[in-house]
């Protein structure tokens, strides 16, 4: 199994312009540490499976990501900055949704990516 958590961080973090529109380093795993702070990203791993075999090996993962986009505007702006950031790991894009959450008043964005990784010998 691949975690590849830390490097999607890493590569958001990296993405000056995402940053900028976030307003800062706004990027979490599942839950943010204040639910009042926008706009904001939370993301998570919804399957990280064995993909292909080599002397009954597995030698890569099947990796499938969430990224949510949190905010009480429209995010179109910051949706390209995260594709453009999980397009250059190598992810492609699944699924995406614009939903409003009328109970918070907020925009969310719900936008899925999956990837094959090899898995590097140690």
């Amino acid at each position: 199994m691949i975690n590849i958590k830390p490097k999607i961080v890493q590569a958001l973090e990296s993405n000056q312009a995402l940053v900028s529109l976030l307003g800062g380093k706004r990027i979490y795993q599942l839950v943010a540490p204040n639910p009042d702070e926008f706009p904001r990203i939370t993301f998570f791993e919804m399957d990280n499976v064995d993909d292909r075999f080599a002397d009954d090996e597995a030698i890569s993962s099947e990796i499938r990501i969430q990224i949510d986009i949190w905010s009480k505007k429209s995010t179109p702006n910051i949706a390209d900055e995260v594709d453009k950031t999980m397009k250059s790991l190598g992810f492609r894009r699944t699924a995406s949704a614009d939903l409003y959450e009328e109970d918070t008043k907020v925009f969310h964005k719900g936008m899925r990516y999956k990837t094959i990784q090899m898995i590097e010998e140690e």
